[in-house]
């Protein structure tokens, strides 16, 4: 298909934010790395990332993106932290991340799972420090006092919260209900409490440019735990499915380097089978058969014709693509896939 140049489209990579000056870029990297240099001191590396530095790469820009990203800007603006919902695959981390760029603040990544506890948010304690301290208090006579003082380490909600970072939680709800109590206080009172520190600073005041950004699969999807009501109430939540096929073609041909014709190819196909299987069907995957077509059919050295991919490699790429979804159910079950594949093509 022949590309439409009256569409706007481009293809970002690491510097997201373009309309900075260069001495505000330089100012705000000094100032990051300040922060970092700070936050680290004790705890060795800082979960704190410059904005350009988690930026996806390549990250590709369509109307029907940069329309989601500025809503998504847009809540933050206003204050709200925003929930990106929607299937495995769809481009949810990467627009979560490219909107996190955008704000030009210190970024903070987490990633959910069943591991992450409240500690794993706010910190703990890890370890003390002992050391004696020698009192000759009077000649003659000394007095040795050993002295022990733990060590306190923050994690990422508390770095975020403290440095008005952009936390991107990631796969949010793969994470255990209880351990997001703390995330209450955060955006209804603008504090946060830190379980198990002792002093005056147990809490932090949540800094004015703090903002969050949490992407979650759909609610059907294996490993998805449902989220306490009182959390999801001080969300807003930003559905996001699969794009359109003009962005899913700009996606794969920033990351494969193919021509336009087998490009439209690849997509379709996926698109297709996303209607008909019952495995998911993501961008991603389109992006995977490309590269391996790019491979299998000689497109990277020329040794095919645009837009004519044998149905036989097609069936047996996308196989091979999708078969991991379905592992541990059998041979059969494999087998069975790729005649739902071929008889889709």
């Amino acid at each position: 298909m022949a590309d439409d140049s009256s569409r706007k489209r481009k293809v970002r990579g690491r510097k997201i934010t373009t309309d900075r000056s260069e001495k505000e870029g330089r100012r705000a990297k000094k100032e990051l790395a300040r922060k970092t240099s700070k936050t680290g001191e004790k705890n060795g590396d800082s979960p704190l990332s410059a904005p350009e530095a988690v930026a996806p790469e390549p990250f590709v820009e369509t109307d029907a993106v940069a329309s989601l990203r500025d809503r998504i800007n847009g809540w933050l603006e206003a204050d709200q932290p925003v929930h990106l919902i929607g299937p495995t695959g769809c481009g949810k981390t990467a627009l979560a991340l490219s909107a996190a760029a955008e704000r030009g603040r210190p970024v903070v990544w987490l990633n959910g799972d069943e591991s992450v506890d409240t500690a794993a948010l706010v910190g703990a304690h890890a370890g003390g420090e002992r050391y004696k301290e020698n009192d000759q208090f009077v000649g003659g006579v000394s007095k040795q006092t050993e002295i022990v003082r733990e060590r306190w380490v923050d994690n990422p909600l508390s770095v975020a919260v403290r440095e008005g970072a952009t936390l991107v939680y990631n796969e949010f709800s793969r994470s255990d209900p209880s351990a997001h109590n703390v995330l209450l206080s955060v955006f209804e009172e603008g504090v946060l409490e830190r379980p198990g520190k002792r002093g005056e600073d147990r809490s932090i005041d949540v800094h004015p440019e703090f903002r969050a950004i949490l992407t979650s699969n759909d609610v059907e999807y294996a490993g998805v735990h449902r989220q306490q009501d009182a959390l999801l109430d001080r969300f807003v939540g930003v559905h996001i499915d699969y794009y359109d096929g003009e962005t899913e073609r700009e996606i794969v041909r920033s990351h494969v380097d193919m021509s336009a014709e087998d490009i439209e190819v690849i997509v379709e196909t996926t698109r297709a089978l996303r209607d008909e299987l019952d495995v998911v069907v993501g961008t991603r995957a389109a992006i995977t058969a490309a590269k391996g077509l790019a491979v299998f059919d000689g497109t990277q050295n020329g040794d095919h014709e645009s837009g004519q991919f044998d149905d036989e490699l097609l069936a047996d790429v996308f196989t091979d693509v999708l078969s991991p979804k379905i592992a541990g159910e059998g041979p059969e079950d494999v087998s069975q896939l790729r005649t739902q594949i071929a008889d889709s093509l």
